[in-house]
């Protein structure tokens, strides 16, 4: 059985994430370690981290996922933004290792005008320059792909990789692979031989060792528009029987896949869950 889940909101205390995650049906889920929409965040004291850690070893949910906030750029030519960005993404780090949670999923920026070369270097820089710091034990990295918009860094696998071999190929960095902003990126996931193609795509840029966790979103754009838009599952351009063919993958299915969808009167979090197990056709 495929191990599914969504991201899920740690109002009122982290401990309540993993409450809201088991009311939902996950068996693994996603969260932000604080405020996604600002660059402070509480401390964690040590009742809260024990509370958390201890619903999670009670929850069936395994791995906990977290994610990066919004502000951070580690793509910025700005030298003041991108070292506030670094010191955030080691802070998240370090919150993850006390929290005991394995992975950490962060977008890769925007080159804001300057160039995809001058993107690179600082996303080199800054993945490296965190990595490196103390206090941050194993947490893997995980590099999301995205949709292409304008100046935006990590739209192919191919670039992906290219940055983990900027890193020296730092075994702590791996890849989440995010099926909207693929679609969006011109990935036509409709299509079997293009799920087995970009797979491979991602197995001769990083290995497929790296890919670790899918964000498994349909899309409200058509392929190739480089709009970030989730629609929910099957409901989109990639519909029902690319979403079965990406569950149902042998590569894919033994993955955690979370669902970043729409909460509205069509669906909520549990419903696109649940669409995802009817999806599910078992082992081949």
């Amino acid at each position: 059985m495929v191990r599914v889940g969504c991201h899920v909101s740690i109002a009122g205390s982290l401990a309540m994430s993993v409450e809201r995650a088991v009311e939902r049906g996950c068996d693994t889920f996603q969260i932000f370690t604080g405020n996604p929409r600002g660059w402070k965040v509480k401390d964690l004291d040590r009742e809260m981290v024990e509370a958390f850690r201890d619903a999670v070893a009670k929850s069936p949910c395994s791995p906990v996922i977290a994610h990066m906030p919004y502000l951070p750029n580690l793509a910025s030519p700005k030298e003041e933004g991108w070292q506030r960005s670094v010191d955030t993404l080691i802070l998240q780090l370090r919150r993850c290792e006390v929290l005991g949670i394995p992975y950490l999923v962060t977008h890769l920026g925007s080159h804001l005008g300057a160039g995809p070369e001058s993107g690179e270097k600082q996303l080199t820089r800054a993945l490296s320059e965190a990595l490196a710091a103390p206090d941050t034990g194993e947490v893997k990295l995980l590099l999301e792909n995205t949709s292409g918009s304008k100046n935006s860094m990590g739209s192919t696998f191919s670039d992906i990789g290219q940055i983990i071999n900027g890193c020296d190929g730092n075994p702590r960095l791996g890849i989440c692979f995010d099926t909207c902003h693929a679609f969006a990126a011109g990935y036509d996931l409709t299509n079997g031989s293009v799920i087995n193609a970009t797979l491979e795509e991602i197995d001769a840029a990083a290995g497929l060792d790296r890919l670790l966790v899918m964000h498994l979103n349909d899309t409200k754009s058509p392929c190739g528009s480089h709009l970030d838009r989730h629609e929910h599952i099957g409901l989109g351009g990639i519909g029902k029987e690319g979403m079965r063919m990406l569950i149902n993958h042998p590569v894919i299915r033994s993955l955690p896949l979370i669902c970043e969808t729409p909460v509205d009167e069509i669906r909520g979090d549990a419903e696109n869950i649940q669409a995802v197990r009817e999806l599910e056709t078992g082992p081949s």
